[in-house]
């Protein structure tokens, strides 16, 4: 039996005024039979991590280099991530990949340079709109998920993956479960093609998860938890999310 995992992703969103209350918040809802992670703005992780000290919320980061060090003005590598405690950290994000122009090449590098420092990457897939509408949901997601199989080879059943359907993402527009579960399944595939671990390997949900699609969402067979946007950034509400997990 799979472990649910709920990450909060919080983008760039936040003031140390509003992290406190929210990390407050939370640890006064908690805690939960599932896995609860925050991914949070790289200038807020040190105050995170202290925040979090003695509570069952592990603390991500929202991007790394894919370089390990040196003259590289601006990243931040996977070794400070590590060093600050970070268990998670996201690559691929259907924004860094539409804005940032991140290729399936760079975004399987840096989830290698994750698992280098033990820190847990958690690689996002999906299609756009366009995409889904052509028929090409199943082809996209699997090349996406192709260049880190290839790049990771045996170590691929490390990372967690998490399929986020760009055309749901902040829309207010959500995959009905079954379609998110036909793509989960789609992947658990493709996983299990390439390494014995992949019954084992976690596949989050995001995309406009809400407390009251939640358990829907969650109750699917290859659905095993969410990456969640706006509503990690309300306590109540990510508390509902993480309980629906249980």
């Amino acid at each position: 039996m799979r472990k649910k995992l709920v990450v909060g992703n919080w983008k760039m969103h936040g003031s140390r005024a509003a992290n406190a209350a929210l990390l407050s918040g939370l640890k006064e809802q908690g805690p939960w039979s599932a896995e609860v992670a925050v991914c949070v703005p790289f200038p807020y992780l040190a105050e995170t991590a202290l925040a979090l000290t003695g509570q069952a919320v592990l603390l991500g980061a929202q991007d790394c280099s894919a370089f390990e060090q040196g003259a590289y003005t601006g990243e931040v590598s996977s070794a400070m991530l590590a060093d600050l405690g970070c268990r998670y950290v996201i690559v691929g994000h259907s924004e860094r990949r539409a804005y940032h122009h991140e290729s399936d090449q760079l975004v399987a590098d840096k989830a290698k340079a994750a698992l280098a420092h033990g820190v847990t990457p958690i690689v996002c897939v999906g299609e756009t709109l366009a995409e889904r509408e052509a028929g090409q949901t199943e082809t996209v997601v699997k090349r996406q998920l192709a260049a880190v199989i290839h790049t990771l080879t045996h170590c691929i059943g490390e990372i967690v993956l998490a399929y986020e359907p760009v055309w749901a993402i902040g829309t207010g527009l959500t995959a009905s479960p079954e379609q998110a579960q036909s793509v989960h399944a789609v992947l658990r595939t493709q996983l299990h093609a390439a390494t014995q671990k992949s019954d084992a390997m976690r596949i989050l949900y995001g995309g406009s998860v809400k407390p009251d699609n939640a358990a829907q969402l969650f109750a699917q067979a290859d659905i095993d938890g969410g990456l969640i946007g706006g509503a990690a950034l309300k306590a109540a509400d990510f508390a509902v999310i993480c309980r629906a997990a249980n």
